[in-house]
C-alpha cells in the first residue's frame, strides 16, 4: 500500500476523533450570580445589618496603642503610737500566757504544811521556767527562810514574799534605758546583733517605729548583707514610719554599710542610728571576729551608745548560750527578749542577767508592729503572780 494514503487515511480519523470529543463535551454555564451583600443563602438578612468590627492594632495602617499603667502610690507612712501605753498591754499579755508559773509557786508556797517534797517541786517549777539551777536554789533558800521566821503563809503574804524574791533576783536598780538620744558627737548608735531567727531585723523596725512614735528621727542601717531579706524587710519597715535605710548589694562589706549608715544619720542630723548587723550562727567563730570589727569601723565615726543583743525567750539554755558568744565578740550592754508571749520561759529574764551582768531593756510579745515594749521588772513580775482573764 502507498505509505502517503496511508498517512492520509490517519490523519483523517484522529481529525474525526477529536472533533467528536469537541461537539459532545457539555457546554460551561456562566457562575450564578452572588446574591446581594444584604442577603445570605438561606434569605435572612446578613452583613448589612451587622455593625463593623472595630478596628485592632494588628490591622494594616492602624497603630496600636499601649495601655498606660498608673504610677504606683507612694508607701503611705504611718503614725505610730508613743511608747509610754505600751507597758499596761505588756503586763496584760504576760499575765495570760505566764500566769501559770505564778499559779504553782503560789499555791505551794500557800499550803497548810511546807515539806522537803514541797520545796524540791518549787524550785522545779522554777528551774523548768529557765531561771536557772543556781538562781532557782538562792530563791528558794531565801523563802525557805523568810516563811520559817514569819511562821504565817496567807495568800497576800506569800505573793508578797515571792514578789520581793522575784524582784531582788532581777533587779530593780539597773540602767534599763535604751541610749538614742542625739548627743555633742552625732546621732546615738545602737547596734542590733544576735543570730538569724531570734527577731533581730524585727526588733530594729519595731524599736524605729516606738522611737518615731516618741517624735525621734530615725536612720535605719542594713548590714546584714548576706541575706537580701534582711536588707528588704528593713526597708519595708523604714518606709512604714518614713525612715530612711542605707543599704548596700547582698555580700558588700557590712562594716561599710555601719558606717555609711552613721554618716547619713549625721548629715540628716537624726537622733539615732539603728544598725541590723548580720546573724549567722553564733557557732563560726570567723562571724563573731566581724562583728566586732563593725563595731570598730563605726567607733571612727561615732560612739556606739547600745549594743543590744536579741535573745527568743522560748530557746532556753540555747539562748544562755548565744549570749555568753556575743558578749565575748562585743560589749553587749542590753538584752532584748523576744516571743516572751507564748511560753512560761520567763525565768530567762533572771538567769541571762545572772550570767552576763546585762539588764533585759526591751521585751517582744508578739508578731504585730507594736508589740515591743520597754521592760519593766515590777510590772513583769506582777504578771507572773496575777491571774488575768
Amino acid at each position: 500500500m502507498d505509505y502517503t494514503i496511508f498517512a492520509v487515511i490517519i490523519f483523517a480519523v484522529a481529525l474525526l476523533v477529536v472533533g467528536g470529543a469537541f461537539l459532545i463535551r457539555p457546554r460551561r454555564t456562566g457562575a450564578p450570580p452572588e446574591p446581594p451583600p444584604d442577603e445570605r443563602a438561606d434569605g435572612t438578612a446578613g452583613a448589612a445589618t451587622a455593625e463593623p468590627e472595630a478596628p485592632t492594632g494588628e490591622q494594616e495602617g492602624t497603630p496600636e496603642t499601649a495601655p498606660v499603667e498608673p504610677a504606683p502610690a507612694a508607701p503611705e507612712i504611718e503614725t505610730p503610737p508613743p511608747s509610754a501605753g505600751r507597758l499596761v498591754r505588756l503586763r496584760a499579755r504576760l499575765a495570760r500566757s505566764q500566769n501559770v508559773f505564778g499559779k504553782g509557786l503560789l499555791s505551794l508556797l500557800a499550803a497548810d504544811r511546807l515539806d522537803e517534797s514541797s520545796w524540791e517541786e518549787i524550785e522545779d517549777i522554777l528551774i523548768t521556767a529557765d531561771v536557772g539551777v543556781t538562781s532557782a536554789a538562792q530563791i528558794v533558800e531565801n523563802l525557805r527562810t523568810k516563811v520559817k521566821v514569819l511562821g504565817t503563809r496567807t495568800p497576800d503574804d506569800v505573793r508578797e514574799l515571792l514578789r520581793a524574791e522575784l524582784l531582788a533576783q532581777i533587779g530593780t536598780d539597773r540602767d534599763r534605758t535604751v541610749h538614742t538620744e542625739q548627743h555633742a558627737g552625732g546621732p546615738a548608735v545602737v547596734l542590733i546583733v544576735g543570730v538569724n531567727g531570734t527577731g533581730k531585723t524585727t526588733t530594729a523596725g519595731k524599736l524605729a517605729r516606738v522611737l518615731v512614735g516618741d517624735g525621734r528621727s530615725v536612720v535605719l542601717g542594713a548590714a546584714d548583707t548576706f541575706r537580701a531579706a534582711a536588707a528588704d524587710q528593713l526597708e519595708t519597715w523604714g518606709s512604714r514610719v518614713g525612715a530612711p535605710v542605707v543599704r548596700r548589694d547582698e555580700g558588700a562589706d557590712p562594716a561599710s554599710v555601719a558606717f555609711e549608715a552613721v554618716a547619713r544619720g549625721m548629715d540628716d542630723r537624726a537622733d539615732t542610728v539603728i544598725v541590723d548587723t548580720a546573724g549567722r550562727l553564733h557557732t563560726k567563730t570567723g562571724l563573731m571576729d566581724e562583728l566586732g570589727k563593725v563595731k570598730r569601723v563605726v567607733e571612727k565615726k561615732s560612739s556606739v551608745d547600745d549594743v543590744l543583743l536579741v535573745l527568743d525567750a522560748t530557746t532556753g539554755q540555747n539562748g544562755l548560750r548565744q549570749a555568753r558568744v556575743f558578749a565575748e565578740a562585743v560589749d553587749v550592754s542590753g538584752i532584748v527578749l523576744t516571743k516572751l508571749d507564748g511560753t512560761a520561759k520567763g525565768g530567762i529574764v533572771v538567769q541571762v542577767q545572772r550570767e552576763l551582768g546585762v539588764p533585759v531593756k526591751l521585751v517582744g510579745l508578739g508578731e504585730g508592729p507594736d508589740d515591743l515594749a520597754p521592760f519593766d521588772p515590777e510590772g513583769f513580775v506582777d504578771a507572773l503572780l496575777e491571774n488575768v482573764e
